[in-house]
């Protein structure tokens, strides 16, 4: 069951006096130092992420474990926007430092293109928790290694319409898909109608002539 905002509040409330307490262990049974959290968009479907918090089994909340621009707009309209990529990459990461395995992400950000201001609340199965602490044999192409690897890297992935779609991967493992989560409209606009209305960034101009070319691809997501 997805928490209420009210319980999530109470849960990163929670996250900033345990940080505040200069506590931190708590990766425990983790068998590495910390996981990463990636997010990105599309090429030229630029997003502001305005937050992305995370809460632990342990109920322990990391507020703004990551947040900033993300996505990518390539010069002369050669980047495809359509679809994800069959190996989605991490895009902007952060380690968690701290957290054990996580089972909820609430991401918010403002998507550029339309412009709408959205939040998403992400489960994380229990099946995918037990991945994060599996050790794999994988071959590592850039260094042509054999080595022990883990999926230690959530990455979500921010398209136009609310769409959040998650990947669970590793440095040299294939990523495994974790959920597709349909966010909801934030009311009050961008920076909790804080702002007047107005976004974060201007569209990069790649990104804008894509749009006026091309359109938003709604449903290919």
């Amino acid at each position: 069951m997805v928490p209420s905002v009210n319980k999530l509040k109470g849960l990163l409330l929670c996250g900033a006096l345990f940080w505040l307490s200069g506590c931190t262990s708590g990766a425990g049974r983790l068998p590495y130092d910390a996981w990463w959290l990636g997010l990105g968009a599309p090429h030229y479907m630029e997003v502001w992420i305005e937050t992305a918090d995370a809460v632990d089994i342990n109920d322990r909340a990391f507020r703004r474990a990551m947040s900033g621009v993300g996505g990518s707009s390539p010069k002369n309209l050669r980047g495809d926007p359509r679809g994800w990529p069959e190996h989605p990459g991490a895009g902007a990461t952060k380690r968690v430092l701290g957290a054990d395995l996580t089972r909820l992400l609430y991401v918010r950000w403002q998507s550029l293109v339309e412009p709408q201001t959205y939040e998403a609340y992400i489960v994380i199965p229990k099946a995918t928790q037990q991945a994060m602490l599996k050790g794999e044999k994988a071959f590592c192409k850039f260094d042509s290694k054999w080595i022990t690897d883990y999926r230690n890297m959530l990455t979500v992935g921010l398209a136009p319409g609310g769409i959040a779609r998650v990947w669970l991967g590793g440095q040299c493992l294939k990523p495994i898909d974790v959920a597709r989560v349909q966010a909801d409209v934030v009311e009050v606009g961008p920076s909790g109608g804080k702002n007047e209305g107005r976004y974060a960034l201007p569209l990069k101009p790649a990104a804008k002539a894509y749009i006026e070319k091309y359109g938003i691809p709604y449903g290919s997501w």
